[in-house]
């Protein structure tokens, strides 16, 4: 299969999507273009689903077993420094997350499949928007997602900086974390600088808090548990002379378990709420959890392990988790899901951080993700009776 992928226009398609980023739901010309594809490859093909999802569905045989492979559209808000000439058109907005070329792999499998594809049941391609803001896959499935494409699991991938082109990762279990976005609201009395005895200073109470909310992942969890707390911003009322009297502090926390998401949210309030309480004046606590982890079954995780090493790629069977955050949680919480990573590359703008200005998709990894498509959903959807 891997000879009958269309490496040159996989590598085509990557640079015209690197080239005309959008963001968000805002992805007309993206899954115009997506769908537009799709549809000359011979799929039956759905658009609109979570606003500008796009879904497109090959069956062969009668068999009814399914699989899903889903691959995320939407840019970043991240003006280019790169000069390459392929670098993005659109001012302000730039594919620095391999999205561009997540799209391309799945494109190259749907018409590979199309062509010559072995196999027995329905591959359901699944295109979303949004992954970015983690309200994509959330979407497309209230819009019915599961229920028009039933699919028996689900998979996705994402390129990693820094990791040898042709190598896969994953494992069981919880892979990415839940993100959570919380912001404290501090209620004092603000005055004269000169003055402090005759209010209470919001910066006071807030820097109490800042130093207690370190102590959530120190003391709080479980020390074989994992997570974050970052304050990332302090804004206050006051000015040069004048104490304020209000304070905000906002920022991000990250977990790998429900639980473990659970047990900061109530460290955080309580510590901000006691501390407040403590200096006579008020705090209130939002806590946003936009991401949920992203947890593996065992089952689709076996499958994706065996495909790659039937493929002979360097295979991590059961990688450490990542830190970062990932859409396909949503899917993976609605059918059994494996989501795996795959290398980007060691030099240059592949090992780039992801969201970096200077990053790019390798084009040399287009042929391994679009192989690994392929290859799995032959192997799951085998011609005999019998699945793996």
């Amino acid at each position: 299969m891997t000879s009958d992928l269309p490496v040159h226009e996989m590598v085509q398609w990557r640079r015209e999507l690197h080239q005309m980023p959008e963001l968000g739901f805002d992805l007309d010309r993206t899954s115009a273009h997506v769908a537009e594809l799709l549809e000359s490859f011979g799929l039956e093909v759905h658009r609109g689903i979570g606003q500008v999802g796009v879904v497109g569905v090959l069956q062969r045989g009668n068999a009814t077993r399914s699989i899903g492979i889903r691959a995320d559209m939407d840019a970043l808000p991240i003006e280019e420094i790169n000069t390459f000439a392929h670098r993005s058109e659109t001012q302000g907005q730039m594919h620095a997350c391999g999205h561009d070329g997540h799209t391309a792999m799945a494109l190259g499998a749907a018409k590979a499949l199309a062509e010559s594809g072995n196999f027995n049941g329905r591959a359901v391609f699944i295109f979303q928007p949004n992954e970015e803001h983690g309200e994509g896959a959330a979407a497309m499935i209230a819009d019915g997602l599961f229920d028009r494409f039933a699919v028996d699991e689900v998979y996705g991938m994402h390129n990693i900086p820094g990791m040898p082109v042709g190598h896969f990762a994953t494992r069981s279990g919880p892979i990415t974390a839940s993100e959570a976005l919380f912001e404290i609201t501090i209620e004092a009395r603000g005055g004269h600088a000169a003055l402090p005895h005759m209010g209470v200073d919001a910066i006071t109470v807030g820097a109490e808090m800042v130093s207690a909310l370190q102590t959530i992942v120190s003391r709080k969890l479980d020390p074989a548990q994992n997570g974050v707390v970052s304050i990332t911003e302090f804004v206050t009322d006051g000015k040069r002379n004048v104490l304020p009297g209000r304070a905000v502090l906002s920022g991000d926390c990250r977990a790998m378990t429900p639980d473990t998401n659970a047990t900061i949210e109530t460290a955080m309030r309580r510590v901000a709420e006691g501390i407040a309480a403590a200096h006579g004046v008020s705090a209130t606590v939002s806590y946003d959890t936009i991401f949920p982890p992203t947890i593996n079954a065992a089952r689709p995780v076996a499958a994706a392990v065996a495909v790659a090493e039937v493929m002979g790629a360097p295979t991590e069977g059961a990688c450490p988790p990542k830190l970062f955050s990932e859409d396909f949680a949503h899917m993976a919480a609605a059918v059994p899901g494996c989501f795996v990573m795959m290398g980007n590359g060691t030099e240059g703008s592949y090992a780039r951080p992801l969201h970096s200005a200077d990053y790019d998709f390798n084009d040399d990894a287009l042929a391994h993700g679009a192989a690994f498509w392929t290859r799995l959903v032959e192997q799951q959807l085998p011609q005999e009776e019998s699945n793996v």
